[in-house]
């Protein structure tokens, strides 16, 4: 990945690092600097190193460049468990690392990490929070346990409680398009989750095992579940998995495909690998039996130990044959009106 040329110029961008040299010490500093009104890709390189932040994104065309994702870190360590001062809790959506809450957004060889811990200490805690349309990540890390990514926007409402809680709840629920590419994505439980159609292309998907409480605890409990979609029922594309690894530590036959968190969640894996850990079934309905007639959970050309051949499969999943995998291309996905075309 090439760095760009002349941002240490202030060519339309700035330069952080962490001990003093850039243009800045810290990165919200430099996103917070970024004019107002920018119409423009805005680059922000960052020089490698651990980023203690928890970043808000809430300006268009942020371009973060870091300098690979093992060297350029950004952390934090809130969750959903945590209290405000006033005594109520964050809940999940107050819990990210970094918030993307802007459209056009796109970042480079950067590590996005929530580190508070397991699910069972602290419940849900997002590294990301992405909640623009046209946001693409080349080369990005994402580590967590519980709720990894959230791929905006939120459902229509909450199921157990009156609100969400978080820098988007009761907003405008837009159809938002995402890209991930060539990333690694760690955690456990519904550790890809949300309403976003988005692609990953190339991608590792790691499943963490989970440590349970109960030392009886069999190797054959569930360890996770990958995606939890809340696809809009008029959203064509959920979530697209292609030319993705499926790898974890977790026992073999442990590990779900993924659950709806909606009753018309859609996700489909293409010329994917899977390891062991994925459970033969592959899906589940997440104890909402109604919602095996109306998801849409698919896969093509499955690799691996892992791999479906449809026997195995649950019932109401599908395993498509060749023209019905070409309707899922990038183009098809991702261009919509606006022809968007993540990196080239």
């Amino acid at each position: 990945m090439e760095y760009v040329q002349g941002v240490d110029q202030h060519m339309n961008g700035y330069l952080v690092a962490a001990d003093g040299s850039g243009d800045f010490a810290t990165i919200q500093a430099a996103i917070d600097a970024i004019p107002d009104h920018n119409s423009g890709k805005f680059v922000i390189r960052i020089r490698q190193g651990v980023y203690v932040e928890k970043l808000h994104i809430e300006k268009p065309w942020v371009h973060l460049i870091g300098e690979g994702a093992e060297q350029t870190v950004v952390t934090y360590d809130d969750y959903a468990l945590k209290t405000f001062p006033n005594g109520e809790l964050y809940h999940t959506f107050h819990s990210y690392t970094t918030f993307i809450g802007a459209d056009n957004f796109t970042a480079e060889g950067l590590s996005f990490v929530n580190s508070a811990g397991p699910g069972k200490d602290v419940g849900q805690a997002l590294a990301v929070y992405v909640d623009g349309d046209r946001a693409a990540f080349h080369n990005c890390r994402f580590i967590g346990h519980q709720d990894t990514i959230f791929t905006g926007p939120l459902p229509e409402q909450p199921i157990d409680r009156s609100s969400f809680g978080g820098p988007r709840d009761g907003a405008e629920r837009r159809k938002l398009r995402q890209y991930y590419e060539d990333c690694y994505i760690e955690g456990d439980i519904d550790f890809i989750f949300g309403s976003a159609t988005a692609v990953f292309k190339g991608c590792e998907i790691f499943a963490k095992k989970r440590l349970f409480d109960d030392p009886t605890a069999s190797t054959e409990e569930v360890h996770g579940w990958i995606t939890a979609a809340s696809t809009p029922e008029d959203v064509r594309y959920g979530y697209v998995f292609i030319d993705c690894s499926l790898t974890s530590d977790a026992p073999p036959q442990s590990v779900y495909l993924g659950r709806p968190w909606r009753n018309h969640a859609k996700v489909c894996f293409l010329h994917c690998w899977m390891g062991a850990h994925v459970k033969q079934e592959g899906w589940h309905n997440w104890n909402k039996p109604d919602a095996e007639a109306s998801v849409v959970f698919a896969e093509y050309n499955s690799k691996g130990p892992g791999a479906g051949s449809g026997a195995g499969r649950v019932p109401w999943a599908t395993i498509l044959n060749e023209q019905q995998a070409m309707e899922y291309s990038l183009s098809r996905v991702l261009s919509g009106e606006d022809e968007w075309q993540p990196f080239g």
